[in-house]
């Protein structure tokens, strides 16, 4: 159970920016923090390094993973392509069970926009992808697609944090897509799923670029 709360802790923590990019995490803070020893602590660190959300160097402990300009323009590269492929196989394979699941992450990330709670939106936003993934049933994607996910998290703060009419009639746009996925998957609508996703991935990108690229602070005259 510690370590179980430990992983789900850290988790959030990354996906939500607490802990940013680069952070080195003390064992022995985390330790006391969760009482828990240092074996079991290691094990849920090699287990989120396995899933992409730290980096382990030998003598130099675990650190949040990185977020370069290069991991910026890899993943602005490729994220259409896997999104619409896991998109395209989640209508053709899911089953009755996950899309129930997917059901219940879509009323969650609803009722977190209501709260207006940001890391709620970040978890279950994250939790509904990552559950078409699921779907998706193929080896060769999901190591790929888990990994995109962790930095569409953090590279979407603002998504998350809307503050202005147009970011809050954006989130409402973001749901109705989910709902309209959900549809397509139940019908088995794979062609219609692709467009969705682009759709998607369009609005996404947008606020993303406004987070990687924010306003410029005003020119005072002297």
């Amino acid at each position: 159970m510690k370590k179980e709360n430990l992983y789900s802790d850290l988790k959030r923590q990354i996906l939500t920016m607490e802990l940013e990019p680069g952070t080195s995490l003390d064992e022995t803070t985390l330790s006391e923090e969760y009482q828990i020893s240092r074996t079991p602590l290691r094990e849920v660190f090699r287990r989120l390094a396995g899933e992409g959300y730290l980096e382990i160097v030998s003598n130099r402990g675990a650190t949040v993973a990185s977020m370069s300009h290069k991991t910026l323009r890899n993943f602005f590269m490729t994220a259409p392509m896997l999104y619409a492929a896991v998109g395209r196989l989640a209508a053709m394979n899911a089953t009755p069970k996950q899309i129930e699941s997917l059901r219940s992450a879509q009323r969650e990330f609803r009722n977190a926009a209501l709260r207006q709670d940001s890391e709620g939106l970040i978890f279950w936003n994250d939790r509904f992808h990552a559950l078409m993934g699921e779907m998706a049933a193929n080896p060769y994607l999901k190591p790929s697609y888990d990994r995109l996910l962790i930095d569409h998290a953090r590279i979407s703060q603002t998504f998350y944090r809307p503050h202005d009419p147009d970011m809050t009639h954006n989130m409402q746009q973001a749901l109705d897509q989910h709902d309209a996925m959900i549809e397509c998957i139940v019908n088995g609508q794979a062609e219609t799923m692709v467009e969705l996703i682009r759709q998607h991935w369009d609005l996404s990108r947008s606020h993303m670029e406004r987070y990687v690229r924010p306003d410029p602070l005003p020119i005072e005259n002297p």
